[in-house]
């Protein structure tokens, strides 16, 4: 990885990480959010999604791609190493609508070693967009508040959120053991192929902003602004692809 890269990437001087420290992570996710988006377009159009650092990299930094949990948090944590950091990938399993988790492995996510361990996330799309500690305080941003909690499984742990007015709703649990990036690759696999993964039934490309979140899918354009939604349709190939040109800087060839 060329550090200097991935940070001009990110939006980043490389000055700006020279002091370590937890304002210093902040910043680092707080740009990869605003500026990498979360996306399955290579799924969409049946293009094998290997879990290769040097391939993912070559992506999302040179081709000014998004992607999956498994591309994004997997980048994100070699970044974060090169920087000094103690990352630890974390197998983590979405809750369904039911409120029942799901399988192993289903989201990758990140516990980073810093004057606390935290959780952190760059590929779960609409999500905390600061690290969370594991001691249950509570962070919040525009996007809502956010805390980790004991699950009802001994030795797991549950990331919750909650918008104003609602209650706390769980969005995965996970348990603290290591993993290696591989690991992930049979449910990647899954995400790619299966008739059951929400990402091939539906395109998704979505990238927060300052204020709320840009969203493109099958159904059209959706602009978030504190808490405001504008929807715009999007009825061709054509105009889907000038609305990832435009919105999130993404050039289809």
């Amino acid at each position: 990885m060329d550090v200097t890269e991935m940070l001009t990437r990110l939006g980043i001087d490389r000055k700006e990480t020279e002091k370590p420290g937890r304002n210093r992570l902040e910043l680092l996710m707080h740009q990869h959010l605003l500026t990498v988006p979360f996306e399955n377009l290579d799924i969409r159009a049946n293009v094998p999604i290997l879990l290769d650092l040097p391939m993912i990299y070559e992506k999302v930094v040179r081709r000014k791609r998004g992607g999956g949990c498994y591309e994004l948090n997997g980048l994100f944590a070699w970044l974060l190493e090169k920087l000094g950091y103690r990352v630890r990938l974390l197998s983590a399993r979405v809750f369904r609508p039911d409120g029942t988790p799901g399988p192993e492995f289903d989201h990758l996510t990140l516990l980073v070693f810093d004057e606390q361990p935290l959780l952190v996330d760059v590929g779960f799309g609409d999500s905390a967009r600061r690290p969370v500690p594991l001691d249950g305080s509570v962070v919040s941003d525009v996007s809502g508040d956010y805390r980790v909690m004991p699950a009802a499984d001994p030795d797991a742990w549950v990331l919750e959120k909650r918008q104003p007015g609602e209650e706390w709703k769980p969005q995965h649990q996970f348990t603290l053991r290591p993993w290696i990036l591989s690991d992930f690759m049979p449910m990647c696999i899954h995400h790619q192929t299966s008739p059951e993964s929400g990402f091939t039934r539906r395109m998704v490309c979505t990238i927060a902003t300052e204020t709320g979140r840009i969203t493109l899918t099958d159904e059209g354009l959706t602009i978030t602004e504190r808490g405001e939604k504008k929807k715009i349709p999007v009825r061709s190939l054509p105009e889907r692809r000038a609305a990832l040109q435009r919105w999130f800087g993404i050039r289809l060839v």
